[in-house]
């Protein structure tokens, strides 16, 4: 996708990196080392939970900064799914990252920590208790890892990061895009807005298991030839080949499920979520997203942050905003984004917080791809 805004030019001024430079826009590793060797010196010894400051509200920034990154190390964050009680438990050996918790607290009105732990599940699964939960969760992984011998020359290292749907934000706040607060107040209404959105027609996904994608947009258009418009169904999620998750209506995804095995599906799999999410099923959220958005702070990442919605790295807050929005109502492109990372040369990267779920799709496209989890 096209960005809708790029821009001539880039001038950080020196209230942004405590030096006074001027940089002409270019896509350029020199260019992107430049910013990033820069960033450092201001930003290696911040903790994920304080609000970073990489430019100012004043810059007009080229959407295209990050266009032509060289990933080397990468930071990848989890989605709603990787949820399980007991999570946290380790984040508490971490004072930094125990802290995160209690400012969780603050903006949430409740005692996330006990949740994570504790559950129930029933409870933890919910849409608007399992984002903040994973969000924070991730992010105290984050410190978790800096607590340990090395830990803060690898996240020195990370010269690129994503998040699966509800991992974008965590990823973006790994960057500095906005504050470890700003992202919480964010994330809780997004997954209010999507249950609020799911409650208002009867919707659901489920994977599709054993198939490539062709095959699987075969199953959707013979799935729709039988239902109604309001219940027709399209894939949601890219995660990988053989793994496909499908939204839609209620019918539409019954008639999926009859029809998978003709198909030569190997299994489908009802996914505990609210709703159809990242279709338009989820449209009512989005005004709400975008109200949230237009009043956050949102500076340009450090680092390059690949979007769910085009697989491409943004810079220009606006346009982060703009992809942010739409990102609850677009398919997840996941597996261009591994892929691409993976053909830019990647060396190595880092699963952050609950569950593997990423680490599993990561070895499932190369089976020599070195990844880590790091749990909290």
């Amino acid at each position: 996708m096209a960005s809708s805004i790029v821009l001539p030019s880039i001038s950080l001024t020196k209230a942004a990196f405590g030096a006074s430079e001027s940089f002409r826009s270019s896509s350029s590793l020199g260019f992107k080392n430049e910013i990033r060797r820069v960033s450092r010196l201001n930003l290696e010894k911040s903790r994920v939970f304080m609000s970073v400051a990489v430019g100012s509200d004043a810059v007009v920034v080229d959407d295209a900064l990050f266009k032509d990154y060289k990933p080397s190390s990468a930071f990848l964050f989890p989605g709603q799914g990787a949820q399980a009680v007991g999570m946290g438990v380790e984040a508490q050996k971490v004072p930094a990252a125990a802290e995160l918790y209690t400012r969780a607290n603050d903006i949430l009105g409740f005692d996330l920590l006990d949740i994570c732990i504790n559950g129930p599940k029933e409870k933890l699964d919910s849409t608007v208790l399992s984002q903040p939960a994973i969000y924070v969760t991730s992010l105290a992984a984050v410190e978790v890892l800096r607590a340990r011998d090395g830990g803060q020359q690898i996240i020195d290292s990370v010269d690129v990061t994503c998040g699966l749907s509800l991992g974008e934000y965590t990823a973006l706040a790994f960057a500095g895009a906005f504050s470890f607060e700003d992202g919480l107040k964010l994330v809780k209404l997004r997954g209010e807005a999507m249950q609020d959105a799911a409650d208002a027609a009867k919707s659901a996904m489920v994977s599709i298991i054993g198939l490539d994608s062709a095959k699987v947009q075969q199953l959707c258009d013979a799935a729709n030839e039988e239902v109604d418009e309001a219940n027709k169904v399209q894939i949601a999620n890219f995660l990988c080949t053989g793994n496909y998750a499908v939204s839609g209506g209620l019918k539409g995804i019954e008639a999926v499920e009859a029809k998978a095995k003709s198909f030569k599906a190997r299994m489908t799999v009802r996914l505990a979520v609210a709703g159809a999410f990242h279709t338009g099923f989820m449209e009512p959220a989005v005004s709400r997203l975008e109200a949230a958005l237009a009043s956050t702070v949102i500076r340009t990442p450090r680092i390059p942050v690949i979007s769910n919605v085009d697989a491409e790295p943004h810079a220009n807050p606006d346009t982060i905003k703009k992809i942010l929005a739409r990102q609850v109502t677009s398919p997840v492109q996941w597996e261009t984004t591994v892929k691409t990372l993976l053909s830019r040369g990647l060396k190595k990267s880092y699963e952050l917080g609950p569950g593997k779920v990423i680490a599993g799709i990561v070895k499932r496209m190369d089976k020599g791809a070195d990844i880590e989890n790091i749990g909290a």
